[in-house]
């Protein structure tokens, strides 16, 4: 949790994924996800988050459907999107929030 705080407290974006091991979209994400990595580097932190293991994050956050996806930068929520979402979406993202 304290490493979580310090990551989305950071200057650098921070994309994180909330997801769930059962979850369809949540398995076809992850790829999207590593290749987006690819792209962003050391620019930009991106983790995932299971809701089931997490779930005073989850509340936290209110996450009620999953995927979401939460782009945090300087610790506010810079956008917030669920469902599946495509590699170059979520670079404009990161790179605009």
């Amino acid at each position: 949790m304290e490493d979580f705080e310090k990551l989305i407290n950071s200057d650098k974006p921070t994309l994180v994924d909330f997801y769930a091991t059962w979850c369809g979209p949540c398995k076809m994400q992850s790829p999207i996800l590593e290749q987006l990595k690819t792209k962003v580097g050391d620019s930009a932190n991106i983790i995932k988050i299971d809701v089931d293991r997490n779930e005073e994050l989850a509340q936290k956050y209110r996450i009620q459907s999953v995927p979401t996806l939460i782009v945090f930068r300087n610790g506010e929520v810079r956008w917030r999107g669920s469902g599946l979402h495509q590699a170059d979406d979520l670079l404009t993202h990161l790179q605009h929030n």
